[in-house]
């Protein structure tokens, strides 16, 4: 694979110095590529991740002193529809 076909096609100008050190390095990607393509993996199932990833998941409990929703909407600026408003950020 050459690397100024590559820099071509993400419109990238690159200099003679630049192309021949990407080059090396993209010629050992893809070297190590290749050997990974040697592994046998046979009867493997295919994961996301190399170890197992599980949801830790609490469940929803209020902790500490809790404050009324009256409370919470009589220091709001606005309100409405009991619901503090808050001005339009996205235009």
């Amino acid at each position: 694979m050459n690397v100024r076909d590559v820099a071509n096609l993400a419109r990238i100008e690159l200099s003679d110095e630049e192309a021949s050190r990407y080059q090396e390095q993209m010629d050992h990607i893809l070297h190590y590529v290749e050997q990974l393509n040697q592994i046998d993996v046979e009867g493997i199932e295919p994961t996301a991740h190399a170890a197992a990833v599980f949801d830790i998941v609490r469940e929803d409990v209020a902790t500490g002193t809790s404050i009324s929703q009256e409370a919470v909407l009589s220091n709001a600026p606005q309100t409405a529809h009991d619901q503090i408003k808050m001005p339009k950020v996205v235009e």
